[in-house]
Order: structure tokens, then C-alpha cells, then sequence
């Protein structure tokens, strides 16, 4: 059986479509829109075969047309079911994303227990994997893509659609940290320490297995050191050095602790006051010394510590080692 164009009355703006042809053809008007095949009774297995020939030939979009076909011509039979599949597929593969997913979701609402139904789980989350964006642009379709690979992992662990998910979920979890951390570095380039503060601990906290977390420890060393946060920042530069001891970033939040500490010290020697602590009975009414004590006191040798190690009793504790150092 031969292929003929369709007649110019019928001529598509965009493209041309092939269908079959026989002696005995009827055009129905309707049917004469853009992607849509003008309706002639074909046998099953010529339109299925039709479109299979055409998917190889990666004439993808006429693949598709010819799924539809079988499908909207034998309705109940097992090959359409496959041609639901099918048709998505080939709109995947012209990257027609958003109709991939309309045909997806409606194969798996009506064949939950078709034996492809982990494909079909599965090309849903590379419709969405696809479209993941650059991490300076939304990322909603990245979160769909890690909540669809989410679902194949979790549906079908042991089948090779979830093992390969699994991989393209770190992918997903890495790209969405990155995004994360653009964000905490713009914050903390405006001098808008909290929000960056907020956005360093959220891949601390929820994407802790990619490979953006020792950068957001040390910027978040870094925000804290900012809003004088002394404390906070020591804590957050150790936990780096102890989980990344080797890292760039551990180097750099250790010569920031360092160069805090010098001008901490600095600052002390300027102001060497020492400290007198408040009592709550005024000056004026607490007794003078007595003259007998004070001099028993000083007659006698000061006191010698036991410490066996030798070791002063106060003064600053620094928690970092230095890189390197076990």
C-alpha cells in the first residue's frame, strides 16, 4: 500500500502529513487540522506498523500521529494500550515535554498495572530532568523532575528505571543547592547576612550529601563573623574542619578565625580595663578592710597550683586546628 500527500485543500501550515491511501478515501473536515490525521479505516497492525517505521526513521511527530490513530480507531484493544506509550514517547523525544506528561499521567491513571508502568513513571521524571534550568533561572521544573524520580525510586527500587533514578537524583539534589547557594552569596555580597545565613542552612541541612556543603559552612562562617556572631561562627568553622579537614574552604574559614582572634586581642590591649563586677550594696555602705587581716594575708607565701600538667587555669580556648592537623 502506497502514501500520497494530502490534497492542497488540506495543506498544513506547518508540515506535511502522510497517511495512507486507498481507492475509496473519505476526508472529513474536522480532521484537517494541524497534527491531526484525516480519518480513513485502517487495519490495526498497518497503522501500528506505519507508526513504529516512522519512529525509527525519527520522523517523531508523524510517529505520534499514527500512535494517536491506533488508538482512537481500536480503543479497547491491547495495542492501544501500547500506543499510549508509545505517542508519549515520541513526544519526549521531539522534546514536546508538556504533552509527553499529559499522555503519561493519563496512562498511568488508567493502566496502573500495565507491566510498562515503570516506564512510564520513569520517562515522566526525564520529561521534567530535561527541562531542568541554568541555577540562575527557576528551578520549579527541577523540583518535579527530584519529586517524579522520587516516586520511581520509591514505586520500582530494584528495576533499572529506579537505579538509574537514583543517579539522576543526586544530580537534581546537587543542581538545587547550587541555586540555594547563588542565592546566600547574592545575600551576603548586599550585606543581607540573615537571609544568607537562612539560605547557607538550608543545604547544611537538607541537601548535606552534595558537594556544596563545605562552602556553605565556611560562608556561613563567614555571615556570622559579619554580624559579630563570634561564637556561632567558631562552631560552624569547626564542624567544617572537622568533617572537611582537607578542604579550600576549611583553610580560608580558619585564616578568617585567625585574623578575628588578632584583632580581638588587639582590641583588648587597647582597652586593658579590667572588669569590676556590680554589687548590688552601694560603695558607700560596704565595710572597709580590715587592717589585722590584711596584714595576716600578706604575710603569708601565695598559693601553688597542683595542675600536674601545668596548665593555666583561664584564658582564651581555641576549638580549630590547624588544617591538616589530627
Amino acid at each position: 500500500m502506497g502514501l500520497r500527500l494530502i490534497p492542497s485543500t488540506f495543506t498544513l501550515r506547518r508540515l506535511t502529513v502522510a497517511v495512507f491511501a486507498v481507492s475509496a478515501m473519505t476526508v472529513l473536515a474536522g480532521c484537517a487540522r494541524d497534527k491531526e490525521l484525516a480519518y480513513k479505516e485502517t487495519p490495526m497492525y498497518e497503522l501500528y506498523s506505519q507508526a513504529v517505521q516512522y519512529l525509527e526513521q525519527g520522523r517523531d511527530e508523524e510517529a505520534a500521529k499514527y500512535f494517536d490513530e491506533v488508538e482512537r480507531q481500536y480503543p479497547y484493544s491491547v495495542w492501544a494500550t501500547t500506543a499510549k506509550l508509545m505517542s508519549a514517547y515520541s513526544n519526549y523525544h521531539t522534546s514536546q515535554y508538556d504533552e509527553a506528561v499529559t499522555r503519561l499521567d493519563r496512562f498511568i491513571a488508567v493502566h496502573p498495572g500495565n507491566r510498562d508502568i515503570a516506564y512510564a513513571y520513569y520517562l515522566k521524571g526525564l520529561c521534567y530532568y530535561e527541562q531542568i534550568a541554568d541555577v540562575r533561572r527557576d528551578q520549579e521544573q527541577t523540583r518535579k523532575a527530584l519529586d517524579a524520580l522520587q516516586d520511581v525510586v520509591t514505586r520500582f527500587p530494584s528495576t533499572p528505571y529506579g537505579r538509574d533514578a537514583r543517579l539522576k537524583i543526586d544530580l537534581t539534589r546537587d543542581h538545587l543547592a547550587a541555586k540555594e547557594m547563588d542565592i546566600g552569596r547574592y545575600y551576603l555580597s548586599t550585606r543581607h547576612y540573615l537571609s544568607a545565613v537562612n539560605r547557607f542552612k538550608v543545604v547544611i541541612d537538607t541537601y548535606s550529601s552534595t558537594s556544596h556543603v563545605p562552602e556553605a559552612l565556611h560562608r556561613l562562617t563567614e555571615a556570622y563573623t559579619a554580624l559579630g556572631l563570634v561564637d556561632e561562627a567558631r562552631k560552624a568553622a569547626a564542624v567544617l574542619g572537622y568533617n572537611f579537614p582537607s578542604s579550600d574552604w576549611y583553610r580560608d574559614s580558619y585564616a578568617l578565625e585567625q585574623s578575628v582572634d588578632r584583632r580581638l586581642a588587639s582590641a583588648t590591649r587597647r582597652n586593658n580595663i579590667a572588669p569590676v563586677p556590680p554589687n548590688s550594696s552601694p560603695k558607700s555602705a560596704q565595710p572597709g578592710p580590715n587592717p589585722a587581716e590584711e596584714t595576716a594575708r600578706l604575710s603569708k607565701p601565695p598559693a601553688v597550683t597542683n595542675d600536674p600538667l601545668g596548665t593555666p587555669s583561664s584564658g582564651p580556648i581555641n576549638p580549630l586546628k590547624k588544617p591538616g592537623e589530627l
